[in-house]
């Protein structure tokens, strides 16, 4: 199986006029009524700073032309990520994460040095931060999503959720919204005794219940920390699911798998070598062909895709599908069109130096 592009890459979400012009990690999906919907954390200054909000935009016509950004979770903390999921007749769901205000000044502090380069930029972060107060914070703090049930046009209250993961959770045969995530830490760090990848199912009104959590893997004794998990499920039922590895095996992909719907799983097993690339999306397109797209953070900077014809048991590796200026990119996420071709979505800068924007790419299984 061979991948052929289809014209070159794309942007579809930007703010090239203002100074909150960076756009990350988005997520990607088909909504009820047939339009795309692509939702990413918008309107930032940076990767780390505390202005972003999870944005979605439309296409009518199969990304062709896009609308502008609009939000659907803005706290008044930084609110990260874009993910989305139509499941149902009419559901939508949308997620995110934040940090707290301690982890955000902690990440841009005010130089001494008036003359420093990020005075003035560290120096705007945190008189933002000093409007938030303490009852923002608890009220706002964790990993988020809300709910439509008309199809995405409009979106209930923010409920909290015990996990987090860049594109959400995934729609099961049987109607469940299974939600495969790591658990929410509010400063991002990690936490080798109980830093877990846990399974969860999102109730209609809200609430969650936990279904199952992934074993934990070990190199040398020491535990290799996973996150930003993605799963899907095969035609048998199996699920499987990729994650993304921190520390003990850097920033690479790691797969298990599911044979009842996410009470148990395999322990995971290291599928690229150490920095090979991650986070993933995994996606099973009309052929039956299993595809996950990812991230690759060392040069040539890109992102890349896996292809498995045997429901991920053998894959095809390291294909690329976009080649970009620095490291600040991926976190792809992909959705087949209604001619079978592809649309992945990523995040990367346009040009070295620039802030980061949301663009795709159409491909095809040649």
């Amino acid at each position: 199986m061979n991948v052929e592009l289809l014209g070159g890459p794309r942007t579809i979400i930007s703010n090239p006029h203002g100074r909150h012009n960076y756009f990350g990690w988005p997520s990607i999906a088909r909504l009820p009524g047939g339009a795309l919907a692509a939702v990413c954390s918008g309107y930032r200054c940076g990767h780390v700073c505390p202005f972003g909000k999870t944005v979605m935009a439309l296409s009518f016509d199969e990304g062709e032309n896009w609308t502008g950004a609009y939000p659907v979770i803005d706290t008044p903390l930084d609110d990260r990520d874009g993910g989305i999921v139509a499941f149902g007749e009419n559901g939508v769901v949308v997620t995110s994460f934040n940090n707290t205000v301690a982890a955000q000044r902690n990440w841009n502090p005010v130089p001494a040095d008036r003359d420093d380069k990020y005075y003035l930029r560290n120096s705007y972060y945190n008189a933002y931060l000093d409007t938030v107060t303490k009852e923002e914070e608890a009220r706002y703090l964790g990993a988020q999503f809300r709910l439509s049930f008309d199809g995405g046009k409009t979106f209930g209250p923010i409920f909290h959720s015990p996990v987090t993961s860049p594109h959400g959770p995934v729609e099961l045969s049987d109607g469940t919204l299974l939600w495969v995530g790591r658990m929410f830490s509010g400063d991002d760090s990690f936490h080798p005794d109980q830093d877990r990848i846990h399974a969860y199912q999102i109730n209609m009104d809200g609430s969650m219940d936990f279904v199952g959590e992934v074993p934990p893997v070990y190199r040398d004794g020491q535990p290799v920390l996973m996150c930003e998990p993605h799963a899907v499920q095969l035609p048998s039922g199996e699920i499987v699911c990729h994650l993304r590895s921190e520390s003990g095996a850097p920033f690479s992909t790691f797969q298990t798998r599911s044979p009842d719907n996410g009470r148990t799983w395999t322990v995971p097993e290291q599928l690229l070598g150490d920095c090979g690339g991650a986070p993933a999306h995994l996606l099973l397109h009309s052929s039956g062909t299993l595809i996950s797209a990812y991230g690759y953070r060392q040069p040539p900077f890109g992102v890349r895709l896996m292809i498995s014809e045997d429901g991920g048991q053998t894959w095809k590796k390291d294909i690329p599908l976009f080649t970009g200026v620095s490291s600040d990119l991926g976190y792809p996420c992909t959705v087949e069109l209604r001619d079978g071709t592809l649309l992945t979505v990523f995040y990367a800068a346009e040009r070295e130096g620039g802030p980061c924007v949301i663009m795709q790419q159409r491909w095809r299984l040649a």
